[in-house]
């Protein structure tokens, strides 16, 4: 699709009066018209939505199926030449029989016919005591319907290029063998329902809860349009529920209990949505008995909506959850890591850790995850090494906090000056002291790794890692040397979450001398501090300065491996979410780096060590990711370049 995969869909909720197909059609035509303006290409409207759903015995008199069917003509005729699709509900007879149906349309033409498969007999509704169930009616069955010959039946799928949907109605739904499922597995990836659903105390949450768990299991967008004002209020009462969830998160969804109709609206990502059932081939192999030849494909076309009028922004920081669900979230998150690392430590029998503190953040969350993990086993806090090690760029902030923060948390502090032993090590190698390369920078962190795997040696101990996830996408990490530990705790954390992790445990989990040294590691900017402080003795080497803003690499990041999004869309996603932060040319810059040295840096991850998944990105070579070191980023540069 060249719209970036975005397509949008809307459910509408119009005021109806009962029995009064004329008056209900003017106002779905109204809604129509406002559904185009917002450049809606699918758009759907509540279950028998041209006669209303409250008819009742109503159902039995043949002048309503008339004027339903009158009314449809009208309604096609007036929207001859309109590209959207629109889907209305209505009764239809056939055979003899009466069904509930979803009506497909387009541009004047009807697409086909779905009945509903599971009518409801329950105290509240008695539809079967007017209308029979589609459920046994073959795909390839036609109907004549307003002057139309057209497809009737449940296993019908509409399509235009990946862009799949199919009809459910309202009962369908909320029973074990739902349509929807077999549609999904018959490569729909927009499920709609046409639903009356009335309102009982508790009853729309359940609604919300299953809407969301279908659209989750299906990896689908499911579109839920209830019944709204005008539906009889004899013994119910429908409030107007609308929904949109795409694969378990809400995008969109109506206020109950309007006078006023509504127009929910969403961009749907359908390359979003087949990227997670590429990936989850599962999904597919479960219902491989549920896939049918039974299934007629009518094809339908329509523009592609310019990007322009894509309205739906991603977070800008996807890692990091926001509002109430961040600590809930931050809580889970240290707990998983403070498990892995008491597994390991109780399979190994290992009962001492050894890490190397810097008064940087990670560092700081390793410790953090180490003292819990202590205290969760029943070891003591002594058992826990810290070593402050500093080197030339070391600054008296960081080196204060690690002091400070390894006493107030009472675990075992040492210090280790690393210069004269690097000094000795440029002497042996015939480097100059006074140029700050790359030999210069990674001989002290290989220098720290020596001494905490002999300090672990020494001490029977396990050396815990404090790379994290941002690090290894961008390789920003030297080779065997912070780059190896004996147990990575941090290895699927990124940068951008590790901020909001430290920050969490220190107002949640710790005493009060040791929360003000962390607040203040988290107010401390990123560095490796390999390079001399400047003249007032603050941090001169700032890893973003370098390698660019963590936001972006993050999001970069998550888009690419979670959906495997182009450089394209990308861009175009980020320069939505950072609207105001960051300007085109700065996005492209820091793009280009991201793809550079995420292909690059490949051979450090494919030996990384251990180290407990925590999300749903993560880049073991053992899982999550399995790249070959020397693949080639010349396609996706070619693109960035493109931009």
């Amino acid at each position: 699709m060249n719209n970036l995969g975005f397509v949008k869909v809307a459910a509408a909720i119009p005021n109806v009066k009962v029995a009064n197909c004329k008056y209900n059609i003017e106002r779905i035509l109204g809604l129509i018209e406002e559904a185009e303006k917002n450049h809606v290409k699918i758009l759907e409207f509540p279950e028998l939505s041209i006669s209303g759903y409250t008819c009742a015995d109503l159902f039995y008199q043949q002048l309503l199926i008339e004027q339903s069917e009158n009314a449809l003509k009208e309604l096609l005729a007036a929207t001859a030449n309109k590209d959207l699709v629109f889907i209305v509900g209505m009764p239809i007879s056939y055979n003899s029989r009466l069904f509930n149906t979803a009506v497909v349309c387009q541009k004047g033409k009807i697409l086909g016919v779905v009945p509903k498969s599971y009518l409801p007999n329950t105290n509240e509704f008695y539809e079967k005591r007017w209308f029979s169930s589609g459920s046994e009616i073959p795909a390839t069955t036609s109907i004549n319907i307003a002057g139309q010959n057209t497809l009737f039946g449940t296993k019908l799928l509409f399509a235009y290029g990946d862009v799949k949907f199919a009809v459910e109605i309202c009962e369908d739904l909320w029973l074990a063998q739902a349509p929807t499922f077999t549609h999904a597995l018959n490569g729909a990836v927009l499920l709609f329902n046409l639903s009356a659903s009335n309102e009982v105390i508790g009853k729309d949450a359940y609604r919300k809860q299953l809407v969301a768990q279908q659209s989750g299991k299906c990896v689908a967008a499911y579109i839920y349009a209830g019944s709204g004002f005008g539906e009889s209020s004899t013994d119910l009462v429908f409030s107007g529920t609308a929904m949109i969830f795409e694969n378990g998160s809400c995008l969109a969804e109506s206020k109950r209990f309007q006078l006023e109709e509504q127009l929910i609206v969403a961009d749907v990502d359908i390359q979003r949505l087949i990227a997670d059932r590429r990936k989850n081939t599962g999904f597919f192999e479960t219902g491989c008995n549920q896939t049918s030849e039974e299934y007629c494909t009518v094809n339908f076309e329509f523009d592609c909506q310019s990007v322009d009028h894509v309205t739906r922004t991603e977070k800008s920081l996807p890692f990091v959850p926001t509002g109430e669900g961040l600590n809930v979230r931050c809580d889970e998150i240290f707990n998983i890591q403070v498990w892995g690392l008491a597994t390991r430590l109780y399979h190994t029998g290992i009962k001492s850790v050894v890490l190397g503190i810097s008064g940087g953040l990670d560092s700081t969350l390793a410790l953090l995850v180490c003292v819990k993990t202590f205290d969760k086993l029943g070891l003591p806090r002594k058992n826990i090494i810290g070593i402050t090690m500093p080197g030339f760029g070391t600054t008296k902030r960081t080196h204060n906090n690690s002091i400070d923060l390894m006493n107030s948390l009472g675990v075992t502090s040492r210090e280790i000056n690393i210069k004269d032993a690097c000094l000795q090590h440029f002497k042996d190698i015939n480097h100059d002291v006074s140029v700050f390369d790359v030999t210069y920078e990674n001989t002290q962190a290989r220098e720290r790794t020596q001494i905490l795997m002999d300090v672990a040696n020494k001490e029977g101990g396990l050396v815990v890692g404090t790379g994290d996830l941002s690090e290894l996408a961008l390789g920003w990490a030297t080779y065997n040397g912070d780059h190896m530990s004996m147990y990575g705790v941090n290895a699927s954390i990124p940068k951008t979450l590790v901020r909001s992790l430290v920050r969490y445990v220190a107002e949640f989990e710790m005493d009060e001398v040791s929360r003000k040294t962390l607040l203040d590691v988290v107010d401390t900017p990123v560095s490796p501090e390999l390079l001399p402080a400047d003249d007032k003795g603050e941090i001169a080497q700032k890893t973003e300065d370098i390698v660019g803003p963590y936001e972006l690499h993050d999001f970069c990041l998550y888009y690419m491996l979670r959906f495997g999004f182009s450089p394209r869309k990308l861009f175009f996603m980020a320069k939505r979410s950072f609207a105001g932060q960051f300007d085109d040319e700065t996005i492209k810059k820091w793009m280009r780096v991201f793809f550079k040295r995420f292909f690059q840096q490949q051979f450090k991850r494919s030996c990384m060590p251990d180290g407990p998944k925590v999300g749903s990105v993560n880049l073991s070579p053992r899982g999550d990711w399995r790249m070959p070191s020397d693949a080639s980023a010349a396609i996706w540069l070619e693109e960035v370049e493109q931009l």
